[in-house]
């Protein structure tokens, strides 16, 4: 009579042991915590105690907008919420609880959408971006006051395992819009992505400035929202790189006096829109996800002087990055540019992102990809 027992008990210890064997616990959680976890078909599972909600839905970040979802209540409080396949890569996402945004207490948090949000990560299979037993470099916060801005800017500073042996190369990065100083840092895993480059020898040591990517002062705060002010912001950061920023760095850190630019999103048009202006400072530009900020059809660089790069004679590196699962709109940013360096006969690199969107993936890919290119002249 007691085999039928052994037999179910056995059961579900086989049952248990294969879920917890077939699902892994998203890299994004908070220590101690089990969920989000992902199975092998990338379908995840979200378990997050509301116990007076009446609805919960997941929501998310471009990344998200293409699963299906389901949520169920149990008696003791907790949503279980289920998924179709997602995507690869790091995804925003959060709850409508109610109606209300509510991120996972689960989770860390990114800052992302102008707003501490949720992350999870599905497994691309790659590690070029995981720790690996490498050398380690380090990454330090460091600030300066805008006589531009009348404040106080921070950045972060990337230095390199070894960092004060031999005068380096700088490459300055900017995020995209809705991030911050953080995002680099936090959501694009450069830590480990330069530390496995130069483990592998596989690019040149360099520091790295994640700077912060508006740059308005007071006044300018004010102005309406119908107000170009990513364009005006942009054409602050340029003065301030040129004329605060990069003798601030070459001052208190190592340099060799070489210098690249790249950015993501907004942060790709600051990059070139600095790059451009001034292409006998920088010898590298990399645009990661492009955008143009107030062009027309019949002027589409009405706000990015690209044309300098046909007048020099130094000829920077160009490269430009982008996801094969982007929006139609970014494609069309990057087709413009494109078509304006191939017309042009001016030399640049296309990379492009398997089965990535517009997001965290798709631009360390890129950096993964553009940081093997520069300095090596």
């Amino acid at each position: 009579m007691q085999y039928p027992h052994k037999v179910s008990l056995i059961a579900i210890l086989f049952s248990s042991i294969a879920f917890s064997q077939t699902y892994k616990t998203s890299s994004t959680v908070l220590s101690g915590k089990e969920f989000p976890k992902i199975d092998a078909e990338r379908k995840a599972e979200f378990q997050v105690y509301f116990p007076d909600a009446k609805s919960v839905i997941l929501d998310g970040g471009d990344g998200m907008k293409s699963i299906e979802s389901s949520a169920s209540k149990g008696e003791n409080g907790f949503w279980n919420i289920s998924t179709s396949p997602m995507e690869i890569g790091f995804h925003y996402y959060w709850f409508n609880v109610d109606g209300q945004r509510t991120n996972d207490p689960n989770t860390q948090l990114y800052f992302g959408y102008s707003q501490p949000t949720s992350g999870i990560e599905v497994p691309s299979g790659e590690d070029f971006f995981l720790e690996k037993n490498v050398k380690h470099g380090k990454i330090v916060n460091d600030s300066l006051r805008s006589e531009i801005t009348h404040g106080t800017r921070n950045f972060k500073v990337y230095l390199p395992p070894n960092y004060g042996s031999e005068k380096l190369p700088v490459l300055y990065l900017y995020h995209g819009t809705g991030e911050d100083i953080t995002g680099w840092e936090k959501q694009g895993y450069i830590l480990h992505i330069l530390d496995n480059l130069f483990a592998e020898n596989k690019a040149k040591k360099m520091i790295v400035v994640m700077d912060y990517g508006v740059a308005l002062n007071p006044e300018q705060e004010k102005l309406p929202d119908n107000y170009p002010r990513t364009v005006l912001s942009s054409k602050n950061l340029d003065k301030i790189v040129i004329q605060e920023l990069i003798p601030y760095i070459e001052k208190k850190y190592k340099t060799s006096g070489k210098k690249a630019i790249a950015g993501l999103s907004r942060g790709s048009y600051q990059a070139m829109l600095i790059g451009v202006s001034h292409p006998e400072v920088f010898s590298a530009i990399g645009a990661f996800s492009p955008v143009i900020y107030e062009g027309t059809e019949a002027e589409p660089f009405k706000e990015l002087p690209i044309g300098n790069l046909l007048k020099t004679k130094k000829k920077p590196y160009f490269f430009i990055g982008i996801g094969e699962k982007e929006d139609v709109l970014f494609f069309k940013f990057n087709e413009v540019l494109t078509t304006f360096l191939h017309q042009n006969n001016y030399p640049y690199f296309q990379y492009k992102s398997p089965e990535t969107r517009h997001e965290w993936l798709t631009w360390r890919r890129s950096l993964y990809q553009f940081s093997q290119h520069i300095f090596k002249r």
